[in-house]
C-alpha cells in the first residue's frame, strides 16, 4: 500500500455485505452518501482484470478519507457453512492505512456499524474501546447513523437525518418506474446503474 498518497475528502469507502439480505441497507447508504455531497466508493466498482482484487482494494482505500464499515454479517452461509471475512479484512486494511500511512492517510475517519452496539465483543474483541454504532438491521437507522457521522467528522452543514430519510423514501417510491423506463429489473439493478439513478434523481428539483 502506497504511503502518503493523497486522499479525497469527498470519497467514502463503503465496506458492507453484498448479499440480497443487505441490499436495502446498501442502497440506503449509497443514497445517503450522495445526498450529503460525498461520493460513495465500493468494491462493487472494481472490474479491472489487470489487477488482483486485494490490490484494487488497497488502491481504493488509499483514495478515501472516510470509511463506513458494517460488521453485521456474521452468520454462516448456506453453501459453505462459514462466515464471511471480507468486511473485517477491509476494516483492518483501512485501520492499517490510518495507523501506518503517512500524510493524509492519518486523517482517515471511520464509522463501524453492527446490529447491536456491543455484539462485536463476541467475535472481534480487539476492537474494544471503539464506538460501534448499532442499526438493528434497519436500513433507515443505518441511513441516520451514517448521515450523523458524516456531519460530525466533516463538520459540514448537511441535511438532517429526517430530511434524508424523507427524500430516500420518495426516491424508493419512484425507483421501480425509473428502472423500468431504462428496461432494468428493479430487483436486479447493477451497481453502477443504481448510482446513476440516484444521482440523476438528486439533480431534479427537490420536492417542496
Amino acid at each position: 500500500m502506497a504511503a502518503g498518497i493523497a486522499t479525497s475528502t469527498e470519497d467514502v469507502f463503503i465496506n458492507c455485505p453484498f448479499d440480497e439480505a443487505y441490499a436495502s441497507t446498501f442502497r440506503a447508504l449509497i443514497f445517503t452518501v450522495y445526498l450529503c455531497g460525498f461520493r460513495p466508493r465500493s468494491a462493487r466498482e472494481l472490474d479491472d482484470a489487470g489487477q488482483t482484487r486485494i490490490e484494487k482494494l488497497f488502491a481504493l482505500i488509499n483514495e478515501c478519507r472516510y470509511g463506513v464499515h458494517d460488521l453485521s454479517r456474521t452468520e454462516l452461509d448456506d453453501v459453505n457453512h462459514l462466515p464471511r471475512f471480507n468486511m473485517p479484512l477491509e476494516l483492518g486494511i483501512f485501520l492499517r492505512a490510518k495507523r501506518f500511512g503517512a500524510g493524509a492517510q492519518k486523517a482517515k475517519r471511520l464509522l463501524v456499524l453492527d446490529v447491536e452496539p456491543f455484539r462485536y465483543q463476541r467475535f472481534v474483541s480487539d476492537l474494544a474501546g471503539m464506538d460501534i454504532h448499532a442499526h438493528g438491521a434497519d436500513p433507515l437507522r443505518a441511513l441516520a447513523e451514517t448521515r450523523d457521522w458524516l456531519a460530525n467528522v466533516s463538520r459540514r452543514a448537511l441535511p438532517s437525518a429526517e430530511r434524508v430519510t424523507r427524500l430516500y423514501e420518495a426516491f424508493l417510491g419512484q425507483l421501480t418506474d425509473l428502472a423500468r423506463e431504462l428496461e432494468f429489473d428493479p430487483a436486479r439493478l447493477p451497481y453502477v446503474d443504481y448510482e446513476r439513478l440516484v444521482t440523476g434523481w438528486l439533480l431534479r428539483p427537490p420536492p417542496a
